[in-house]
């Protein structure tokens, strides 16, 4: 077995020619946010990985093993529920309301410009679906939010100095609107439901 012990965040700092010729090893959320963990690379070796405890892996990270080789982290493809918003009835600013009910819900959360990413939960599917979203179950990679007060959340390069430091956290004062009616299907609503998609 050949121990990690490093990770190098985004393979920052490592020249293209490396990680060229660099094994990968692909895995899942659920394994990439242990710190300690068995997996076995694109060159059949099996990795002991003992990372600082609180350590996340990311798609892209690149591990160091014992004798210098390096390992890029890909992604692997996983079964997650993808929500989009429904273009004939909608808006994308239903995708900005379905984030903010998931986050009250403290779900891990992929966001994509054009689609929220969850992992598999027949419960939120229905909440989301109800909420006029089209949800589909796909097998994509999950690199769900850090948050924004998590260590290594937004990594700064070193050489672009203090003046480039993310600022101190302050509170800020967000001004209260109120919230729109719901959107309500059903007699009189004034649209059409039979497109051709599932809710």
């Amino acid at each position: 077995m050949l121990t990690v012990n490093k990770l190098i965040p985004g393979a920052r700092g490592l020249a293209p020619v490396l990680l060229k010729r660099a094994a990968e090893v692909a895995l899942g959320w659920d394994v990439r946010q242990k710190s300690r963990f068995d997996a076995t690379d694109s060159q059949g070796r099996t990795l002991g990985v003992f990372l600082p405890r609180g350590t996340v892996v990311r798609g892209g990270d690149c591990l160091v093993a014992e004798d210098g080789s390096l390992i890029r982290v890909l992604a692997a493809p996983q079964p997650v529920l993808v929500v989009r918003h429904c273009s004939e009835h909608g808006s994308a600013f239903d995708l900005t309301r379905a984030a903010y009910h998931l986050g009250n819900r403290h779900v891990a959360l992929d966001l994509r410009p054009d689609r929220l990413q969850l992992e598999p939960d027949h419960v939120l599917a229905e909440m989301l679906r109800g909420m006029h979203l089209i949800v589909s179950e796909e097998q994509q990679p999950f690199e769900p939010e850090a948050g924004a007060y998590a260590a290594g959340g937004h990594a700064h390069d070193p050489a672009h100095g203090p003046a480039h430091a993310a600022p101190a956290p302050r509170p800020v004062a967000i001004p209260v609107r109120a919230a729109p009616s719901p959107h309500v299907h059903g007699p009189g609503c004034g649209h059409d439901h039979g497109h051709g998609h599932s809710h």
